[in-house]
């Protein structure tokens, strides 16, 4: 029996499997690389990045949900710079693909740190637009079309890798954002994003996380992540990195079948470090399973009533 050919093509990246880690769960891989090789991976995507470094937000910043968890964490990281001066180094000692996740208050500022980065060596820049715009009065990129457009123009006009821009599910119509991004000339999309949400605490009253709301992520945003990676995929001629609610093949399977090219497992990794590695084997089994020689055929394969 002929072994089954794992790589997949991320918009001219080619990753070993399709299995790549999430920012903002896997930290910069040191604690998960106690656990096994990091070269075991299709992709890291690392901690989100902003031009400075970031102390986050005051807890309680993580709580607990049925089936997920609620974070408002706030991007604590130590900024481009100290990434690349002390992160990047000892990533780079692992055979796996590196994507930075960056983060800007302003359009320039996403130009500064793809510059950065792509001449430190990253392999891909995975653009957060649920991001802040300060000059718009604190109005998010990812929900305004044009605004997420000009953030990606800025982002391709500074780097020399590809450029794959994170969508938000908090929106009425994804794929209008999604389209506006791709004439803009994204590389490569990722989605979804957390979807807002709140807990309250009813003997205190008070809201459980202390910025009152925070990012839902985990096995109960699945459905949603499916659904609008398979409406992207119609809408949008581009490669997708689908994620939200990954923790096992079945799960990854059906993104990949909804049109994703590559999956990301985030939050299934605070219950078990070796979740990516049982997603992967996983995808393998239900590849092989159905006859397939490689993963990739996988993708786009939904069959819709």
């Amino acid at each position: 029996m002929e072994k089954m050919d794992l790589s997949v093509d991320l918009a001219g990246v080619t990753l070993k499997n399709p299995v790549v880690m999430a920012s903002g769960t896997f930290g910069f891989g040191r604690e998960f690389g106690q656990f096994y090789d990091l070269s075991e991976l299709g992709g890291i995507c690392v901690k989100g990045l902003t031009l400075h470094p970031r102390e986050g937000n005051p807890p309680p910043r993580i709580a607990e949900t049925p089936m997920g968890i609620l974070n408002s964490v706030g991007l604590q990281n130590p900024g481009v710079d100290g990434f690349i001066a002390h992160e990047l180094p000892w990533l780079r000692e692992h055979d796996v693909k590196i994507i930075a996740n960056i983060s800007g208050n302003t359009p320039e500022e996403y130009g500064v740190m793809c510059e950065k980065l792509s001449q430190a060596g990253v392999d891909m820049i995975e653009v957060n637009i649920s991001c802040p715009n300060v000059k718009a009065g604190g109005l998010q990129y990812g929900v305004v079309p044009e605004m997420a457009a000009q953030v990606t123009e800025e982002a391709k006009g500074h780097s020399d890798v590809p450029v794959m821009v994170k969508l938000s599910p908090n929106v009425t119509d994804i794929t209008a954002i999604a389209r506006a991004v791709a004439e803009a000339g994204a590389d490569a999309l990722s989605l979804i994003n957390t979807i807002r949400g709140m807990r309250i605490d009813v003997r205190t009253r008070r809201p459980v996380l202390k910025m009152n709301t925070g990012g839902l992520s985990g096995p109960a945003v699945l459905p949603v992540a499916v659904r609008m990676v398979w409406e992207v995929a119609q809408a949008v001629d581009l490669p997708i990195l689908g994620m939200g609610g990954v923790s096992k093949g079945e799960d990854a399977a059906q993104l990949m079948l909804a049109g994703a090219s590559a999956v990301a497992v985030g939050t299934a990794c605070f219950a078990d470090p070796y979740a990516p590695l049982k997603v992967r084997d996983g995808l393998e089994k239900i590849a092989a399973e159905q006859g397939l020689a490689r993963v990739s055929e996988l993708t786009g394969g939904v069959r819709p009533w």
